[in-house]
This record gives structure tokens, C-alpha cells and sequence, in this order.
């Protein structure tokens, strides 16, 4: 059996140079943000929670990419903050996208659904009560 063979020490190489640190919300690529939202103007009134739903199944052909890929996601209702995260868009760039959509009528947007934490007791006492007198 051979031993390992010994390495000698030299200088330690020097680390490359850390990444750009992005900070949070801050976009690598300003001017491609301004070419998916366009110049301001009016925006629909959406929260983070608004549900977006498509109107047709396939996206018209003179969508730009992020819409298409947005209609093709809103298949099934989805909120902006979800649609936001999976396309990678911020959300004031977001709603400028969505407004487009839903002037387009392309898109609906839709009050978030608030379920009860609890059923009401009466009620189910009282499905109760009708059924055992079948």
C-alpha cells in the first residue's frame, strides 16, 4: 500500500470576486422592465390577493411574451402576487400587464373567495334535524 503523496503549500489563489449583490425588489434590467409595462398610465385597481382568470384558452398572437405566458397560467384562477412570483415580475409591473389584459377583456379579475374558519353550528344542526326526519 502506497501512502498519499504530499502537496506542498503555496499561496493561498485569490477568491473571485463576489456576485453584484441585488437587493430586494430591485431589477438587474431597468430598461427591459420598461419595455414589458410601457409609460404609466391608468392601472386597475388589483391587490395582491385580486384572482385572475383567462377568458379564451390560448393567447391572441399579438401578445407579447409575458402575456401570453401569463393568459397561459390563468388557466385556473390565480392571484397577482402568485402570477407575480412564477413570471418573475414585480408587481407594479404586473398590474400594468394585467391592466392591459382586462381593457382586452382577455382576462377577469375576481374578489379573492374568504372561506369561514368554522361551519355555523345552527346550520348543520338543522341538515341534522331534516334529515332524521326523512
Amino acid at each position: 500500500m502506497t501512502p498519499p503523496q504530499r502537496q506542498k503549500r503555496g499561496p493561498a489563489p485569490e477568491p473571485p470576486p463576489p456576485p453584484a449583490q441585488q437587493a430586494e425588489g430591485e431589477v438587474r434590467n431597468p430598461e427591459r422592465m420598461y419595455v414589458v409595462a410601457g409609460p404609466d398610465g391608468e392601472r386597475a385597481e388589483l391587490d395582491l390577493v385580486t384572482l385572475i382568470v383567462a377568458r379564451a384558452a390560448d393567447p391572441p398572437p399579438s401578445a407579447s411574451p409575458e402575456q401570453a405566458a401569463l393568459l397561459r397560467l390563468c388557466a385556473a384562477p390565480l392571484s397577482v402576487a402568485e402570477l407575480s412570483a412564477y413570471l418573475h415580475l414585480p408587481f407594479s409591473a404586473m398590474g400594468v400587464l394585467l391592466t392591459e389584459l382586462l381593457t382586452a377583456e382577455l382576462v377577469q379579475a375576481r374578489a379573492p373567495i374568504v372561506r369561514r374558519s368554522r361551519t355555523d353550528r345552527s346550520l348543520l344542526e338543522a341538515v341534522m334535524n331534516g334529515l332524521q326526519r326523512l
